[in-house]
């Protein structure tokens, strides 16, 4: 933009008849300058009038033609994550890459700050976390059990019919053989199945379900509980579940039991465990290969025998919890006229 003191010396200039060149050589400026200027009409402008530009010209992109597929699934799906709307224009043929996509997603749908949690690291092979979601399926209500590793926050989930301690058990089993070990302790919430009173705010003790401790003695971990109303504690298992509700199973198409254990594994290999973590920086399957599968506690030689649990599996492919046998008893059937006999008296 031309000044006040410019404009009024270009002026003179032009009235004496000097060439656009020697103009350009008093004001030290460029000959193509000048010529602008003259075009633009900048020396008719009022002083205090603001720059007049012009709007730049969109430049194409390749996200634009997949503008109308983003804002139909935002639409359903209002919080559906860029890393699924990534892959989903992928399969519709897009080549870009992931941050435009994230800024646009940003522009159009924006996401109210979240509540901070603050975190407490652990060594490795120290603690998992654990807890159950609920999740509604056009099928039936599920719940599936998460159990995170609190270094390398490498996680393992599976979806049960029953909220139970059967369902727990069978879990941890899994989890456990999916880490090749077992960490020192394991948090719980207020779990029904592992605690059955907590009586610290008043001063008395945690008292731990009996058939729980047994378990957790024969894979020789710890057990730990959060404080009533302090759940948020257990920070690194909660994240991890809004994590499935949004990534995993919001927005997609499953079609029973079968298909949705299928579709987590694969999300659990190919997503989930893979991803550089938003807090650690890096993989989980990296942090755990390289400082944390050594620092787990071997497991147990044997399988857990409940003593309330019956061996049979709910569905194909669960974990089977055996039952110890139980010797039948024969029973001698008599007259009551015996029992009287022993008593002293007649029937």
């Amino acid at each position: 933009m031309i000044g006040w003191e410019d404009r009024v010396l270009f002026r003179h200039y032009l009235d004496e008849g000097m060439t656009k060149t020697a103009i350009a050589e008093r004001l030290g400026i460029s000959r193509r300058t000048v010529s602008r200027w003259i075009t633009k009409g900048e020396l008719d402008r009022d002083p205090d009038e603001p720059p007049r530009y012009k709007a730049r010209p969109a430049v194409p992109r390749k996200l634009d033609a997949y503008r109308s597929i983003i804002a139909a699934r935002l639409e359903e799906y209002p919080k559906l994550s860029s890393v699924r709307l990534l892959e989903e224009i992928r399969a519709a043929g897009y080549e870009g890459g992931y941050t435009q996509l994230k800024e646009y997603v940003r522009q159009v749908r924006p996401r109210p700050p979240e509540d901070p949690v603050v975190r407490f690291e652990t060594a490795p092979g120290r603690q998992a976390q654990v807890d159950f979601a609920d999740f509604l399926f056009p099928w039936g209500r599920r719940y599936a059990l998460m159990v995170v590793l609190g270094y390398s926050r490498l996680l393992w989930a599976r979806f049960f019919k029953q909220k139970d301690m059967r369902a727990l058990l069978e879990g941890l089993e899994a989890a456990f053989a999916y880490f090749g070990g077992v960490p020192q302790e394991l948090l719980f919430d207020q779990m029904r199945s592992v605690i059955t009173k907590d009586g610290r705010l008043n001063g008395e003790k945690l008292v731990t379900n009996a058939e729980f401790v047994r378990f957790a003695a024969h894979y020789d971990f710890r057990v730990r509980a959060c404080r009533p109303y302090r759940a948020r504690t257990k920070g690194k298992v909660e994240r991890p579940i809004s994590y499935l509700r949004d990534n995993f199973v919001y927005g997609r198409d499953l079609l029973n039991d079968g298909d949705l254990d299928a579709q987590l594994g694969r999300w659990l290999e190919r997503t989930a465990n893979v991803r550089v973590h938003a807090t650690l920086k890096e993989q989980p399957v990296l942090r755990f290969e390289r400082d944390e599968r050594t620092l787990l506690q071997p497991l147990p030689a044997r399988p857990y025998h409940s003593l309330v649990l019956d061996r049979r599996p709910r569905r194909s492919g669960d974990t089977q919890i055996y039952a110890p046998t139980v010797p039948a008893l024969a029973v001698e059937r008599r007259p009551l006229s015996h029992y009287a006999e022993l008593v002293g008296g007649a029937p």
